[in-house]
């Protein structure tokens, strides 16, 4: 029945701030309907996931998590640094694959991840 996912949408307290930060930090061309229609390549999957409520894998105050996968965790990690955008959280390495952690202006934590299948 389901396509794929059709999008994510939320509320932002400073629009202008936070289009700029996505667009500079995760080079997201945000256009002028204040959205970016992101193409999936091939033999990428988008996950659906549910956490327990008392979950601490991402703080329990934030409903939700963006994760986007990258290509070159190492090269992103560099290009953040280039940009002085701090990790929130270390190079993390599992069965998964390599994930780190950053913040949007607006205290969002993102998950950054480059899957064991590149």
């Amino acid at each position: 029945m389901i396509k794929g996912l059709g999008g994510v949408f939320w509320r932002t307290k400073n629009i202008e701030v936070v289009k700029k930060w996505y667009s500079d930090v995760l080079k997201i061309e945000i256009g002028d309907w204040n959205g970016a229609m992101i193409k999936s390549e091939s033999g990428n999957e988008t996950i659906f996931s549910f956490f327990p409520e008392n979950e601490h894998y991402f703080p329990t105050d934030q409903q939700v998590m963006l994760n986007f996968q990258v290509h070159n965790l190492e090269e992103t990690i560099q290009h953040l640094e280039h940009i002085n955008v701090p990790l929130a959280k270390e190079k993390e390495v599992n069965d998964f694959g390599k994930f780190v952690w950053i913040e949007d202006p607006e205290g969002r934590l993102i998950e950054l991840w480059e899957s064991n299948e590149n």
